[in-house]
């Protein structure tokens, strides 16, 4: 089968099931991120890792790996699978890329929707580690603010090409591929060893 092919049945079944489709793929997409997130705290020499044994003896830890890609599953997919719905609805996609009204959909999408999201992010992946909520709390109080940061130096301009360049039934894909990097980052910041 080829690309092109691969490509045409890809679309066809995200026309058929696009919330399975899209909740797959980023499963998928999710898990590997984590585990080249891994693959990188080897190659740094673990330090920053909460499983320094694992990572020293070239192991992966699957179910870390597991938990990302549950997330992508119930999670990441089906939240923006529904929120572009929303965001659709309720503010139409324009033709031209840049117009006052994908400005105001970014705003939005970076300043209240990626806020809430990235709190849920470190609760969701928390709750699956069997953290308790303290630690959650506590790993919030000192992780999300450089976390947030981060998102937007990367979200902004990726979120200004989704929506302004993007297809909406492409939209969920096209995070998916950033968030294999994102996922990257946060599997390093919520893996990390706890300060002590």
């Amino acid at each position: 089968m080829s690309p092109v092919d691969l490509w045409t049945s890809y679309n066809a079944a995200l026309e058929e099931s696009p919330l399975l489709v899209k909740s797959v793929t980023a499963a998928v997409i999710l898990g590997t991120g984590d585990l080249a997130g891994q693959a990188l705290e080897a190659v740094r020499g673990g330090n920053d890792s909460t499983n320094d044994a694992t990572q020293k003896d070239g192991f992966v830890d699957v179910a870390r790996a597991l938990r990302f890609a549950v997330f992508g599953l119930v999670l990441q997919a089906p939240w923006n699978h529904f929120y572009y719905l929303l965001l659709d609805g309720a503010i139409p996609p324009t033709e031209e890329p840049f117009t006052s009204t994908n400005f105001v959909k970014v705003v939005i999408d970076q300043f209240v929707q990626a806020p809430i999201f990235t709190v849920l992010i470190f609760v969701f992946l928390g709750i699956l580690e069997g953290k308790q909520l303290e630690s959650i709390q506590k790993q919030l109080e000192t992780d999300y603010k450089e976390t947030i940061v981060a998102n937007w130096k990367l979200w902004v301009p990726a979120t200004v090409v989704n929506i302004g360049f993007v297809p909406p039934i492409l939209r969920v894909l096209y995070l998916n591929c950033v968030f294999f990097f994102w996922s990257i980052y946060l599997s390093l910041v919520i893996n990390k060893k706890p300060e002590t």
